[in-house]
């Protein structure tokens, strides 16, 4: 079961806003990239590594960022079957991702999005923020390592 209920935070996913919602967490290195992919292999999460051609098997966080940033290769996650989040490998210092705000529509979508961020935060021990596509500085909702649980972070509707 979620911590947010649907009918509380259903404003903040409407497609309208924004297709794409950019998730991150922060303050992070190459290490706790790895943990992100040790994590998504642990669950048995579908996912498909997109390097800048072709496809091929996730190698190790290190291989990916040995050459610095990465723009074009990425990393598909289906924490469900009907929801992907894709990762991008902008910078080690930052775990950057997006999710569809199609896929997330009603209880069932978001208690399967806050599970996700709370894996991601906990293996981590760091926040998950999502915020409205390309605006930063506006969070929606994320995982806060300090009180344990996902929580709404955009002011009330």
């Amino acid at each position: 079961m979620s911590e947010l209920r649907w009918d509380e935070v259903a404003d903040l996913f409407d497609p309208d806003n924004g297709i794409l919602p950019d998730v991150e967490v922060t303050g992070t290195t190459v290490a706790d990239w790895q943990t992100v992919f040790d994590l998504v292999r642990a669950r048995g999460w579908q996912h498909r590594y997109v390097p800048e051609v072709g496809e091929a098997e996730l190698p190790a966080a290190a291989e990916i960022f040995a050459g610095g940033t990465v723009l074009d290769a990425e990393l598909h996650v289906l924490p469900a079957p009907a929801m992907v989040a894709i990762f991008r490998f902008y910078r080690a210092e930052t775990v950057d991702f997006d999710v569809h705000l199609e896929e997330l529509q009603g209880q069932g979508p978001l208690d399967v999005l806050c599970g996700f961020y709370r894996d991601i935060g906990r293996a981590l021990g760091k926040s998950v923020v999502m915020t409205f596509e390309g605006h930063r500085e506006l969070p929606m909702i994320g995982y806060d390592v300090r009180l344990d649980r996902v929580v709404r972070l955009a002011p009330p509707d």
